[in-house]
């Protein structure tokens, strides 16, 4: 058929339509027919699916653990997740659970026995474990545990990634108050307490106001700690990137609203110049450079006032600011790092539509039961998709889900779209 139509028939199809097909799609077709022609050579390095397929231990079973194995399994892939928490949320969705802590080695050993690969969801996982495990059981992981060792102490990150060219802001050790106030001395007030290691969801994060402020602030953090200068930004983007086998590729830059430093939203694409579009891309791939091991990694980075690039923090797995890709890209973010860890090839990760994602947080000021009300205008609305995590207790501010509005039309502004995202989330509470 394809030779009838590129050779027989001079490019033109039996029908007479690719008269009006661009340049670009009859050499794509044209390629797709030398491919299939060329036998046995290229088919060597297909990718081949059996039954049972591989299978994926994870360590961690939480709302990330949930959506990589919703990920996997189309693609014929099983996972196994490890989380000290019965009954954790990927456990509905997951092939089994393993009940052990994030650095159990004798649990871990067990996950390794029952996978092809281990990746994590979480950064709890401990990287000494896991690389012993690894080099005992020869079950590779994915990224590497020398990356996850990076990313535990961000003080590590920052200076490793400094000495490879990224751009971050200016940054120290801390070792006692008087060091926050020399950094505010030198940076100006007010600078960024960061705890070193342990800190996600703005946990660990502390603004510090004034030298007044810097026992009482060091105090809370309550353990080894970084100062960075505060930087003047004009939005916080992040993009999502994946290292494959031999390939790289990122999302399109999302546009991320945090408020009391925990995600609120995300936007894409972000409401930034072509410049700092391009800039975002190109300090995302230098990140990649630096990173050790297949698999989707966010990059957190700010767009500062006067148009720079600035990298903040990275997370070496599938990211909040990522759950977008699930109805707005052709490939989401879970099935790039189920492709990504077992080495197969990388799905597109271009954009379908505008999409705006928001996170359906706990508005309640106690524990209690989770119990959301007000979901049918979630559900009846079109391009509305929502995505319940499945945790049984809501707590002030934990992410129970999220909800992505994804309009059809092209051209359609962010503005409409966030404003429809802001209404639906709206519209849904946990106090009744």
């Amino acid at each position: 058929m394809f030779e009838d139509e590129f050779r027989g028939n001079g490019g033109r199809a039996s029908d007479g339509s690719s008269q009006f097909e661009s340049v670009r799609a009859v050499l794509e077709r044209r390629a797709v027919w030398e491919f299939l022609s060329a036998g046995v050579d290229n088919r060597h390095a297909m990718t081949t699916l059996r039954t049972p397929g591989p299978t994926i231990g994870v360590v961690g079973g939480g709302q990330l653990g949930r959506m990589l194995a919703e990920a996997a399994a189309p693609l014929g892939v099983e996972v196994v997740v490890l989380d000290p928490t019965p009954d954790c949320p990927a456990a509905p969705v997951a092939r089994d659970q393993i009940v052990a802590g994030f650095d159990d080695e004798a649990g871990i050993r067990e996950l390794a026995a029952r996978a092809d690969v281990l990746t994590f969801e979480i950064e709890l996982a401990d990287q000494d474990v896991m690389d012993r495990v690894s080099e005992d059981t020869e079950t590779p992981v994915h990224p590497k545990p020398s990356t996850l060792e990076t990313i535990h102490d961000k003080l590590v990150q920052k200076r490793e990634l400094e000495a490879a060219g990224v751009p971050v802001p200016p940054f120290r050790a801390v070792e006692d108050a008087d060091d926050i106030r020399t950094a505010i001395d030198d940076y100006g007030a007010p600078v960024m307490l960061k705890a070193r290691t342990g800190g996600y969801d703005g946990r660990g994060n502390v603004p510090v106001e004034s030298k007044a402020n810097a026992e009482a602030a060091l105090e809370s953090v309550a353990g080894p700690a970084m100062v960075e200068s505060f930087v003047d930004f004009e939005r916080e983007v992040s993009v999502i990137a994946v290292k494959g086998d031999d390939e790289t590729a990122t999302f399109p830059i999302g546009e991320n609203v945090h408020e009391e430093e925990i995600l609120r939203e995300t936007i894409v694409p972000a409401r930034s110049s072509e410049a700092v579009t391009e800039r975002a891309h190109a300090v995302a791939r230098d990140v990649l450079e630096v990173m050790d091991g297949r698999g989707v990694y966010g990059i957190e980075l700010f767009e500062t006032t006067a148009g720079e690039v600035l990298l903040n923090e990275i997370a070496p797995r599938p990211h909040n600011s990522g759950h977008w890709t699930i109805e707005g890209a052709q490939t989401s973010q879970f099935e790039q790092h189920v492709r990504a860890v077992l080495g197969w090839p990388l799905g597109s990760t271009a954009l379908r539509s505008p999409t705006v994602m928001t996170n359906l947080l706990g508005d309640v000021s106690e524990e209690r039961p989770a119990q959301l009300d007000g979901v049918d205008e979630i559900l009846e609305t079109p391009g509305a998709s929502l995505h319940w995590y499945g945790k049984r207790q809501v707590r002030p501010l934990r992410k129970m889900g999220h909800v992505t509005l994804s309009v059809g039309d092209a051209d359609a502004s962010a503005e409409d779209v966030l404003e429809g995202a802001r209404e639906l989330e709206a519209a849904v509470t946990f106090r009744t």
